[in-house]
């Protein structure tokens, strides 16, 4: 059983964004070949992530067309830079806890 990192699904955003603009499906091979496998979402749920996201100011985005298709393609905003900076940060020390309790049992 693969469990999903939902209450990061923002910080995962925002990271993946952190290196170049992306369309959602994009965004969502990205975070499944970055985590392993791990961080397996479906479009649904990453598409009003990111418009929650938009809302917010964090990103921004633009239509842009691939042929003849037509993309939404989201970028990294400068508070969306900043909020990925705290957010981050607020996750490290969330983390190094959870292992200090984790390895506490060793």
């Amino acid at each position: 059983m693969q469990e999903n990192p939902r209450g990061q699904l923002d910080l995962l955003l925002l990271a993946v964004l952190r290196s170049h603009p992306a369309h959602g499906y994009a965004i969502v091979a990205t975070l499944s070949e970055r985590s392993g496998g791990a961080c397996e979402f479906p479009e649904g749920t990453i598409y009003p992530a990111l418009q929650k996201l938009e809302r917010e100011g964090l990103v921004a985005s633009d239509w842009e067309r691939d042929g003849a298709r037509k993309r939404r393609v989201y970028r990294l905003t400068r508070a969306g830079s900043a909020a990925l900076t705290k957010k981050t940060e607020n996750w490290k020390r969330l983390a190094s806890g959870v292992y200090a309790v984790l390895a506490w049992q060793e």
